[in-house]
């Protein structure tokens, strides 16, 4: 399917969704420092009609069965406000269903908020080649405000990565300055824009999409509706 027809899907999606064309206008928009952590609107059961779930058994950013029922992709910036408060208050309450092979979470890099955001997608995987991906993950979303952005310097990567027991730090410094990783970084954001995603987080719960950081009984309505369907 190509991209703009997925475009087409999943827009689609957000016009049914009750908020219309204007909501989706405001919700693409950064979040500015008055912002609030959650967005609260209805979610439209329909999907975008394409799996995207890679099931790599090797990929560092994924956690979960490669067989599991149900794959959750998050489409995500580090320096997201809405994004740490899903990775704080909202992920911790589906670790059970990871636990139990219910579901595989998939982590792709949505940067959007300047060149920060794309240093610490590359500083992401440089510990994801480490084993440390979701150790990463964790300690600078712990750190995220609520409202506006972190401010992720290089230095404050190297730290973070120091933090969380990255051994090889040349290497880290290595992986997180190379081609391949910055290529990496935007093919992710290449898919992302591929089903008009313009905002983060977005999620697709196999394929059905939910916008913003949601309340964990969105993600848990699906994830148990889906796995029963399965």
């Amino acid at each position: 399917m190509s991209g703009s027809k997925l475009n087409v899907m999943l827009m689609g999606v957000v016009l049914f969704v009750g908020g219309g064309l204007l909501w989706f206008a405001l919700a693409s928009g950064p979040p500015s420092d008055d912002s609030p952590a959650t967005i609260s609107t209805p979610q439209a059961p329909q999907g975008i009609g394409v799996d995207l779930s890679r099931r790599d058994l090797d990929d560092p950013r994924a956690m979960g069965k490669v067989d599991a029922p149900v794959v959750l992709i998050e489409y995500a910036d580090f320096r997201c406000p809405f994004c740490g408060v899903f990775a704080r208050d909202t992920e911790p309450e589906l670790k059970k269903y990871v636990e139990d092979g219910t579901l595989r979470i998939e982590f792709r890099d949505l940067a959007i908020f300047g060149e920060q955001s794309t240093r610490a997608a590359a500083a992401s995987r440089a510990a994801g080649q480490q084993g440390k991906f979701w150790e990463f993950h964790s300690a600078v979303y712990a750190d995220a405000p609520e409202r506006g952005h972190a401010n992720l310097t290089d230095s404050a990567l190297v730290v973070y990565a120091t933090k969380i027991g990255v051994k090889d730090m040349v290497q880290f410094k290595k992986d997180m300055n190379s081609t391949k990783v910055a290529t990496d970084v935007q093919s992710d954001a290449e898919e992302a824009y591929g089903i008009g995603a313009s905002s983060t987080p977005l999620f697709l719960v196999n394929d059905e999409p939910i916008l913003g950081a949601q309340p964990a009984s969105v993600f848990i309505e699906k994830i148990e509706r889906l796995a029963a369907a399965s």
